[in-house]
């Protein structure tokens, strides 16, 4: 097997075994999922707590009805709501509710132990954690070489 697609599959059962274990955590205390939580907390990240569906969907890399299945429990349970742009109302967005911030802030306590127990020291130095942010930061989308580019 070659080093690339070795990579790619470790990178895989790594991923799963993190949302198991965030899923645990995350879904025991406060009753969502990790992509609940991711959700969460990109709409957090955007200005006035707020994205258009559409956009929400591109910066998860889910398709916009992935997006709108995803938002309706958290609808429900009062974390997010629906808003109509009064220009266009055929332009949705989800927004954050004060619920859903109050909520995050607990959330993110959580997530933020269970990141401190899977990167722990001796196991973990800072700086290998750092350098394995940097490197898959290098994924997100930039990083790939495509057939016919300048970098292959």
């Amino acid at each position: 097997m070659n080093e690339g697609l070795d990579a790619v599959l470790r990178l895989m059962r790594a991923q799963a075994a993190l949302v198991k274990r965030f899923d645990a955590s995350l879904g025991g205390l406060h009753g969502v999922s990790l992509a609940d939580f991711t959700v969460l907390l990109r709409l957090s990240q955007a200005p006035g707590d707020r994205m258009r569906r559409v956009d929400l969907a591109e910066a998860l890399g889910l398709t916009a009805s992935g997006v709108t299945r995803g938002l309706v429990p958290l609808e429900r349970i009062g974390l997010v709501r629906r808003d109509t742009d009064a220009r266009d109302a055929r332009v949705a967005y989800a927004a954050l509710t004060e619920t859903g911030r109050e909520r995050l802030a607990d959330m993110l306590v959580t997530a933020g132990h269970v990141a401190g127990e899977i990167f722990a020291e001796p196991a973990w130095t800072g700086e290998e954690v750092a350098r394995l942010a940097g490197l898959l930061g290098r994924l997100d989308g930039t990083g790939f070489t495509r057939r016919g580019s300048a970098g292959s």
